[in-house]
């Protein structure tokens, strides 16, 4: 598509700090694109970053960015591609200079600009923040981006802004939007979002992953137009499939209900019209903006304390009596002053009867401590562990010798006045350009979808969800999110009936005394429920077996329920 400026071409190169390394040069060279995109940051990175910056002061960002650019700095600039990335973590300004000796060393003439004012750590106790904290960061939105690009950046840098401030800001600059262009700013939004996780837009982690060849899917791009509607697209010939379905499921992603909250924008989910436009072509369009909040979500991390586990092999037959015995024996061996603050045993059933192999034949005892004092999870709890080895049940091992345990964090989010948050883009030249937070806000007040009329009643069948609904879940902090989405009207008059907060209960029993919530999203044919306090204290501190909740939507698709023959019946069924 000629470079006419009615449509800006973002692509996505990375969904999280260890993505594809290649990503880069494939959406470079793939075909045309205005602006390349990288997301690096997700919560559990902004600790791990925290850890790196204790280490060296000179640290905090994603090295694995400035390996990029060593390979492709100078193919982007040959194609006239912009670079925005939010690689600079904690420390964003470290990162725009190491890019600048980088591009000194290569013989390449870039200009860098970065973003900061996200990091409140050294703000702590004036904005109100909680002591014992390794960062706290603002997530700022996309028009200090916007600045930096205006100021003449081929590439900019970011700290802690909005995963769709990435593709925002670009927006910002190309079409000139202001505060006040809301549609156009949720517009955008919504573009980036489903941008932002690469790949899981494109078919990957998706629920109906065997109707595409996926092997390798490519990454998303967007032609994003001035009124802020997208065509959600990838380069051709590379691998997945962009759909209405892969396009749905990420804007299921760790989202919520109709009201998408930003620091630019509060962009309506429940206004999203999505359109195929052939293959690999998805519009979106009739997106509606509201005034963003006046306050600004910091994530703090911190540590939580230290944390080790042991897991134990069982083979065979009497799995429950020997799981028993072991606890009992470990029970009696932990001394008491040496009793870890939070024991948790997980029994996980792996094992087949007459199995032929002995790993088939097996089950995992997972036992997992947590104290704030190192010691508790260390040396004392691996002897207790391993002195049952010539006395405990018959077949007795573990998967791996204990270790001395480690240190684990804890994300949670706090709300300060975006007044108060110095929001600054550094150009080029080294101007510093301050960026005022937005003139109006609003407090959003959700709208809750109206249910479809449902089916006739009629016969049923005991079977799987996941023949005839997708779903996809994740994280934020210690809540999960899992969205539902139908892929026919049938389907959708069904399910928005069927998979009420009550029978999502009883389909998922860990969730019962959770308090869980459930949003309608009609447009979408889809629910999205949020599940509090599912994974503890985060990611970090690994409360659950699958602790960012990445499979829950798999395990909710595997539960069997009385479903409509018609629905089972139907073409929209996979095989």
């Amino acid at each position: 598509m000629a470079r006419d400026g009615t449509v800006l071409r973002i692509g996505n190169a990375s969904g999280f700090y260890g993505d594809r390394f290649a990503a880069v040069r494939e959406m470079l060279t793939g075909g045309p694109l205005d602006v390349l995109t990288g997301d690096y940051l997700a919560e559990l990175t902004m600790l791990i970053l925290a850890r790196d910056r204790l280490k060296d002061p000179s640290l905090g960002y994603a090295r694995t960015f400035l390996r990029q650019m060593e390979e492709c700095l100078g193919l982007a600039r040959d194609r006239g591609v912009r670079i925005v990335v939010n690689a600079g973590g904690l420390n964003p300004a470290r990162l725009a200079e190491e890019l600048r000796a980088l591009a000194r060393r290569l013989g390449v003439e870039a200009a860098v600009a970065h973003v900061e004012g996200d990091d409140l750590l050294p703000r702590r106790a004036e904005l109100g923040l909680p002591d014992g904290l390794l960062a706290a960061n603002a997530y700022l939105g996309g028009f200090g981006v916007a600045a930096c690009l205006a100021g003449g950046a081929d590439v900019v840098v970011t700290g802690r802004v909005t995963d769709a401030a990435l593709v925002v800001g670009p927006g910002i600059a190309h079409f000139g939007w202001t505060p006040q262009d809301l549609d156009a700013l949720a517009g955008a939004v919504v573009a980036g979002h489903v941008l932002e996780c690469g790949a899981q837009a494109t078919g990957g982690n998706y629920a109906f992953f065997h109707e595409h060849d996926v092997t390798r899917p490519g990454f998303p791009l967007a032609e994003l137009h001035a009124d802020g509607s997208s065509v959600i697209t990838k380069h051709p010939g590379t691998g997945g499939a962009v759909t209405t379905g892969t396009v749905t499921a990420q804007l299921l992603y760790e989202t919520g209900g109709s009201h998408y909250l930003g620091p630019d924008v509060t962009a309506r989910l429940d206004t999203v019209r999505l359109t195929g436009q052939g293959p690999d072509r998805v519009r979106i369009d009739g997106v509606r903006g509201e005034a963003p909040p006046s306050t600004l979500k910091v994530g703090l991390n911190r540590l939580g304390g230290h944390l080790n586990e042991v897991v134990f092999v069982l083979a065979g037959l009497d799995i429950e009596a020997k799981a028993a015995l072991v606890r009992r024996q470990f029970d009696d061996a932990l001394p008491p002053a040496a009793r870890p603050a939070e024991l948790r045993w997980t029994l996980a059933r792996t094992d087949h009867p007459d199995a032929p192999a002995e790993e088939a034949a097996s089950a995992l005892l997972r036992l997992a401590a947590r104290d704030p004092d190192p010691a508790k999870v260390g040396r004392e709890l691996g002897k207790a562990a391993v002195e049952l080895g010539l006395s405990g049940y018959p077949g007795f091992h573990l998967t791996a010798p204990p270790g001395p345990g480690a240190p684990y964090g804890v994300f949670s989010a706090a709300y300060v006045d975006a007044k108060a948050v110095e929001h600054t883009a550094v150009l080029p030249d080294g101007r510093r350009i301050a960026v005022p937070p937005p003139p109006v806000t609003g407090q959003a007040r959700p709208v809750e979808g109206e249910l479809p009329e449902p089916l006739p009643a009629g016969p049923t069948r005991r079977a799987p969800l996941g023949l005839v609904a997708g779903a996809r879940s994740g994280d934020k902090g210690g809540d999960a999110n899992l969205g539902v989405w139908a892929r026919s009207a049938d389907g959708w008059r069904w399910l928005a009936h069927a998979l009420t907060v009550e029978k999502l209960r009883e389909l998922l029993p860990e969730t019962a005394e959770l308090t869980v919530t459930r949003h309608v999203l009609p447009n979408l044919r889809a629910v999205n429920f949020t599940l509090t306090g599912l994974l503890g204290e985060g990611v970090a501190a690994r409360h659950r077996f699958d602790p960012q909740a990445k499979a829950l939507g798999e395990w909710l698709r595997s539960r069997h329920l009385d479903i409509p023959t018609t629905l089972l019946d139907s073409p929209e069924a996979p095989l």
